[in-house]
């Protein structure tokens, strides 16, 4: 008998394995394969009657003929010996009635029938959904521990030889894909976390097969995923199980060796950013995961030169902008060890002109650099790099010749001048000529948040730029030009801003004044958004600007007395001045020492 040769490529990307057997017998030749093929996922399959009966033939033909393979339908020989051979199913007996007729005579076996009856069980009212619950966590975790350990033994055992190791490899993919479930059920996270099935299932991170690898990570991705309704102590002992079984550390490792050519390892790439995303929603667990190892894997992602953006390039901007807007620490570790400021400078340069194509992938990248940078800029590390790398200059161009990118821009200005250390970004806007820039947009008619951002620079100048310097000097002077010009806009634009959250206030003192039995208590919160959407922040940042001019120029004085604003204004920063002494006030120290001093100019 000639010997067959078979080629089996493995479902988990291992290497060609060559197979030879001396076929002996036609069952040798139908003989059910111990490798799983296709879809890992076993399903039960009902023959269609037509190729049940033509198999059935085949065989007893082949049988007749000394034929054992290679054999088909088409192939039997039509000689007068074959005429007389039976074949097919075996005739129902002649008492089998209407019912046998009809059963037999679609050529449906015995097996398949019994098959099909077991499935109209299972779909029948009869069904019982498994109980997710303790128990089934603790079988789940039995199992679990089974099919790892067996995959582990036969690895070992044979190691050069992956044919015999790999079906107990398809078992392991579908007993990990059963941990989704979990997903649905958080109260059994603690129950979860508890059990050596969480250091198993991180550990499978590490697998030499990719394939396994990346299945862990999809399904830790699903547990960690933010539609998961969890309670936040539930989401807490599941990440600290997670982060001491070490995932972060083999998350990098697994990171380092996926190729993004391959669709199975681009999934895990996404996956693995998906679940630093979850991970990077808390500001402790934001620290743990935006170590110097991860951003520099996130930036060099960023840097790699694509044609088109893609989801894995947008979806690195995305969680890097998270990690830096819940922490600090990684603001602080970016701008300084990585030097990531120069690089997403870079990044957003090519934005200086171009828009990218709306509501596209890109589009989404280049917003999530900004937010990032943004996010850099309000730590004082932040802000000398972005100095230093000329930020201020790119900014700048961009409001000058940008469009998607000119809004942005000035909302990065914005941040990168505020706070107590904003004093060199200041200086250096008004060096590189962005006075006759920022003003220029003030002069148009702006939306409220280019209005509100444009404000914020000027408040910041006003603040920062030491006293008598040529820098201030400008600044002032850029007011009074014109006679007074911007002076008169700002009045105007407080006059405005007054009405419509004068008119929040009226409504919010209609509520109150309804009978305790009436009226929602405890909506502090809810009436500070309320004023805050009418336009609270644009007023206050006014009324600032406009106490630093009344107290610097006697023109000024002459046009907010004539206007009958001094009041009004005395008593918008004691209003920020109490707000800064509650518990929950915000600001760095010298904000109360700045306000104190302003009340007493306009006393």
């Amino acid at each position: 008998m000639p010997e067959a040769t078979w080629y089996v490529l493995s479902p988990y990307n291992l290497n060609r394995v060559e197979i030879s057997a001396a076929m002996t017998s036609v069952d040798d030749l139908f003989k059910k394969p111990s490798l799983p093929s296709g879809n890992l996922k076993r399903k039960l399959e009902v023959p269609d009657a037509e190729q049940a009966y033509k198999a059935t033939k085949l065989s007893a033909i082949s049988i007749a003929n000394g034929r054992t393979n290679g054999a088909s339908v088409d192939d039997a020989p039509e000689d007068d010996e074959n005429e007389d051979l039976e074949a097919g199913p075996e005739l129902p007996p002649d008492d089998a009635g209407e019912d046998g007729d009809r059963f037999f005579g679609g050529g449906v076996t015995k097996s398949s029938a019994e098959a099909l009856d077991y499935i109209d069980q299972q779909d029948g009212d009869d069904y019982a959904e498994e109980k997710i619950d303790s128990s089934w966590l603790r079988r789940l975790a039995v199992s679990f521990e089974k099919k790892v350990t067996k995959n582990a033994e036969q690895r070992a055992r044979y190691e050069g030889d992956p044919q015999k190791f790999m079906a107990s490899e398809a078992d392991l993919d579908t007993e990990i894909k059963s941990w989704s479930l979990l997903a649905e059920h958080p109260e059994l996270f603690a129950g979860f976390a508890e059990s050596e099935s969480v250091g198993m299932l991180v550990g499978l991170l590490a697998h030499e097969n990719t394939d396994i690898a990346i299945a862990a990570i999809e399904i830790l991705s699903e547990l960690l995923d933010e539609d998961v309704e969890a309670e936040t102590e539930q989401w807490d002992t599941l990440v600290a199980a997670l982060l001491e079984a070490d995932l972060l550390g083999l998350l990098m490792s697994d990171l380092s060796r996926l190729d993004e050519r391959n669709e199975s390892d681009r999934n895990g790439v996404y996956h693995s950013l998906a679940i630093m995303e979850s991970l990077g929603s808390q500001q402790t667990v934001a620290e743990k995961i935006g170590q110097e190892e991860v951003l520099t894997w996130l930036c060099k992602r960023l840097e790699k030169a694509e044609k088109t953006t893609s989801q894995n390039k947008q979806y690195a901007a995305e969680v890097l902008q998270v990690l830096l807007q819940n922490s600090p620490l990684v603001r602080k570790r970016l701008a300084t060890d990585v030097d990531g400021v120069d690089l997403i400078l870079q990044l957003l340069a090519a934005y200086r002109k171009r828009d990218p194509v709306k509501d596209s992938t890109e589009e989404e990248y280049a917003e999530n650099l900004f937010d990032a940078l943004t996010c850099v800029v309000d730590e004082a590390d932040g802000k000398v790099k972005f100095v230093d790398a000329e930020g201020v200059e790119l900014a700048l161009i961009m409001l000058k010749e940008g469009s998607f990118s000119k809004l942005r821009a000035l909302r990065l200005l914005d941040h990168a001048c505020g706070g107590r250390s904003g004093h060199a970004v200041c200086e250096k806007l008004v060096e590189a000529a962005g006075l006759k820039t920022i003003f220029g947009v003030f002069a148009k008619k702006p939306d409220s948040a280019t209005t509100e951002h444009v404000l914020g620079i000027v408040a910041s100048l006003l603040r920062l730029l030491p006293g008598e310097s040529a820098a201030r000097i400008r600044t002032l002077s850029k007011f009074t030009e014109k006679n007074n010009e911007k002076v008169k806009k700002l009045v105007s634009l407080r006059e405005d801003y007054a009405r419509r959250v004068g008119t929040v206030d009226n409504e919010i003192r209609a509520e109150l004044a309804l009978p305790s039995g009436d009226r929602i208590l405890d909506r502090e919160d809810e009436y500070l958004s309320r004023r805050l959407d009418a336009g609270l922040y644009v007023l206050q940042t006014v009324d600032v600007i406009l106490a630093w001019l009344f107290a610097e120029d006697a023109e000024v004085k002459k046009l907010v007395n004539a206007g009958g604003h001094l009041d009004a204004i005395r008593a918008s920063l004691q209003d920020q001045l109490d707000g800064l002494h509650s518990p929950d006030g915000e600001g760095d120290a010298d904000t109360p020492e700045m306000l104190g001093t302003l009340i007493e100019f306009l006393r």
